[in-house]
C-alpha cells in the first residue's frame, strides 16, 4: 500500500482524490418514526400539556411512556423530557437553586449553551481546562478551583467519552455542591459500567438532529433525586402556578419556562429509542476501524479510550504533531480536504473568547452578571484547550455520515495518502496547488 501511495500525487497537486463526492448523509428516521408520528397524528393530541397542577401538568401519553422507556433503558429512577438539551441544562440550575453570584465551573471546550446555560440565573461560569487525551475536565483543576461562591460542577463528556465522572461526583459530594453531566454527545457511553448522564445529580441527553438519536429537537434529563426531579418539571412548564399543589416548598428559581415535549417528537424518540443500541453501536465501529487503521502513524493520535469506558464517538478527534509531522495541521487539512476526506479542525474556540465573556455583557446593558464577580477571562487561561484548537485536533462525524466498509477504507487510504506524501503538500498561496 505504502509503494502505492508514493508513487501517485496528491489531489492538491492535480492527483486522483481518493474519494470522489460528498459521503452519503446518515439518515437514521424512516418507516418506523413516520408510523410512530402518525400514530401520535391519529391520537388528535399533539400536545397535552396544561399549565396548571393535575395529571395532565406532567405531559400526555407519548411523553410519558418515552420518558419511562428512557427511565427503564438507562436505571434511572427519574427521567424528564424537555425541547432541547439546552433547555435541560438551564432547567438543572434551576432545580439545584443556582442564584446571582453562584459559580458554575466548566469546561472551555464544548457547545456554547453549556457555558452560557448559568447566565441565566445570574450565575459566574468558571473556566477550567480539559485533559489533553480525552478533552474533559481534568479533575485536578476542577478541585483547584472549587471556592465558597462554587455551587455546581457542569461537566461535558465531549465527543462521547466519558469524563472522570466517579471521580467528580466524589469530588462534588465532599464539597456539598451539585455535579450536573452535559452527557450530549454520549448516550450509552459508559464509566465502570455505569452510563454517562447518570453519574451526577442530573444528567442532560441531547435528541437534535445530529445526535445519535434524535426526534428532531429534545432533550431528556435524568435523575435520582424525586425533589429534583419535580423542580425539573416545574421549571419546564410554567412553575409559579403550582407551587402550592405540587408541594414545593422552596419557591428559589421556581418562574417556569415552556421546555415541553410534543407527542409527536416523543413518538419520533420512541422509535429511535428501540434502536439505540444498533445505532450507537454503528458509528462506534467506523471510529474504532478508523483509529486500527491509523494507528502508528508519525505525528498522529488517535482517539484514546479509558479504562473501564465505553467511548460511543460522537466526534472521532484525531490528535496531530505539527514538529513530528514536519507540515502544519492548515497544510495537512488541505490536502486531506483535496483528498475528499470531510472534516473539521479545532471544534470550538475556547468560549471564554466569546463576546459575551470578553465585553463581560449577557443580560440587560449594564454587565449583569458580571457585575457580581472580578473573575476576568483572558487568552491563555487554559491552555489545554487553547493548543487543541489551535494545533492538534482533525475532527471527523461518524454521525453525520453512512459509512459501509468499502468507504471506510478509502477514509482511511485518504488520510494514510496525506501522511505519505505531506512533504509534498504546496504552501497555501502555491500557484501549483490545484483549485
Amino acid at each position: 500500500m505504502t509503494d502505492t501511495i508514493v508513487n501517485e500525487r496528491l489531489a492538491i497537486i492535480g492527483g486522483d482524490p481518493v474519494i470522489n463526492g460528498p459521503l452519503p448523509p446518515d439518515v437514521t428516521v424512516g418507516p418506523d418514526e413516520a408510523k410512530a408520528a402518525m400514530r401520535a397524528f391519529e391520537r388528535g393530541s399533539l400536545s397535552a400539556y396544561y399549565g396548571s397542577w393535575g395529571d395532565e401538568f406532567l405531559g400526555g401519553v407519548e411523553v410519558k411512556a418515552f420518558e419511562a422507556e428512557w427511565a427503564e433503558l438507562f436505571g434511572a429512577p427519574h427521567v424528564v423530557s424537555v425541547n432541547s438539551a439546552t433547555s435541560g441544562i438551564i432547567a438543572a440550575l434551576g432545580a439545584i437553586g443556582l442564584s446571582p453570584g453562584d459559580e458554575v465551573i466548566v469546561p472551555p471546550y464544548t457547545m456554547s449553551a453549556t457555558v452560557v446555560a448559568p447566565l441565566f440565573y445570574g450565575g459566574i461560569p468558571v473556566f477550567v481546562d480539559i485533559e489533553p487525551d480525552t478533552f474533559c475536565l481534568d479533575v485536578d483543576k476542577v478541585a483547584a478551583a472549587i471556592t465558597a461562591k462554587t455551587k455546581a460542577i457542569l461537566v461535558v463528556n465531549l465527543f462521547g467519552h466519558p469524563a472522570r465522572l466517579a471521580e467528580l461526583r466524589n469530588l462534588a459530594d465532599r464539597h456539598g455542591i451539585h455535579l450536573i453531566e452535559d452527557n450530549a454527545q454520549g448516550p450509552l457511553a459508559s464509566e465502570n459500567g455505569a452510563y454517562a448522564g447518570t453519574i451526577a445529580h442530573i444528567g442532560v441527553f441531547s435528541l437534535n438532529y445530529h445526535k445519535h438519536i434524535h426526534t428532531g429537537e429534545g432533550g431528556m434529563c435524568v435523575t435520582g433525586d424525586a425533589e429534583l426531579a419535580l423542580r425539573l418539571q416545574a421549571i419546564r412548564n410554567h412553575a409559579e402556578n403550582i407551587l402550592e399543589p405540587a408541594g414545593i416548598a422552596d419557591p428559589v428559581n421556581m418562574i417556569g419556562q415552556n421546555y415541553r415535549m410534543t407527542e409527536m417528537s416523543a413518538a419520533v424518540g420512541r422509535a429511535q429509542l428501540a434502536k439505540i443500541e444498533h445505532e450507537v453501536g454503528r458509528r462506534q465501529r467506523l471510529a474504532e476501524t478508523l483509529s486500527d487503521g491509523l494507528r502508528g502513524l508519525e505525528g498522529i493520535t488517535v482517539p484514546p479510550v479509558r479504562d473501564g469506558c465505553r467511548h460511543v464517538y460522537y466526534v472521532w478527534a484525531m490528535r496531530l504533531d505539527e514538529a513530528a509531522l514536519g507540515v502544519s495541521r492548515a497544510d495537512f487539512s488541505r490536502a486531506l480536504t483535496a483528498e475528499g476526506f470531510p472534516h473539521g479542525t479545532g471544534y470550538t474556540q475556547p468560549l471564554y473568547m466569546l463576546p459575551v465573556f470578553q465585553k463581560r455583557i449577557a443580560i440587560g446593558r449594564d454587565h449583569w452578571p458580571f457585575t457580581l464577580t472580578d473573575r476576568q477571562y483572558t487568552s491563555g487561561m487554559c491552555p489545554v484547550a487553547e493548543h487543541m484548537y489551535g494545533h492538534e485536533l482533525l475532527l471527523f462525524e461518524p454521525c453525520a455520515y453512512r459509512v459501509d466498509e468499502s468507504l471506510a477504507d478509502r477514509l482511511i487510504g485518504a488520510v494514510r495518502k496525506v501522511h505519505a506524501l505531506r512533504h509534498t503538500i504546496p504552501p497555501a498561496d502555491s500557484a501549483d496547488a490545484a483549485d
